[in-house]
């Protein structure tokens, strides 16, 4: 095992099992990588979160979606989503309406600002994402992918 990690973080010494050094190492390069998505949408006035649900709603089109329709597709869960949404549509980003057929449902939708927003982010962002997750090339890529989904098998 490499001792990257440890130095990193000042261990002296070994960790316990391979499996505490492969945890910390994914928690470690979560953090370094979210830091970077942070900063990266900073410039437009945007969380990774609000972005995720941007995202969301451009594809969810016309139909839109629920808050807790969004929430399940979220990538990172988010307990004050209804806050989320709030601060979306006070910049006119998404829009809500309460459901024509039920009353109680509010069906969210993304606005044309919203979604020139979300256009323009895209191809800044997969020049980010090129920078920082394909330097490791596409075959290790690959077989992240099937690690990390194989770790979230229960």
């Amino acid at each position: 095992m490499s001792a990257k990690l440890a130095a990193e973080i000042h261990q002296n010494k070994p960790f316990a099992l391979p499996e505490e050094e492969a945890l910390l190492n994914l928690a470690r390069t979560h953090e370094f990588l979210l830091q970077r998505q942070t900063e990266f949408f900073k410039q437009f006035q945007l969380t990774p979160t609000q972005y995720n649900i941007l995202r969301i709603l451009r594809g969810a089109g016309a139909d839109g979606v629920t808050c807790s329709r969004a929430a399940e597709r979220m990538v990172t869960a988010d307990p004050d989503i209804t806050r989320l949404f709030d601060r979306l549509e006070a910049r006119k980003l998404i829009r809500r309406e309460r459901s024509a057929e039920d009353r109680r449902v509010v069906v969210s939708r993304i606005t044309p600002d919203g979604l020139k927003l979300v256009d323009a982010i895209d191809k800044p962002l997969a020049r980010l994402l090129k920078r920082h997750m394909g330097r490791v090339g596409p075959k290790k890529l690959a077989h992240l992918i099937e690690i990390l989904e194989s770790l979230r098998e229960d």
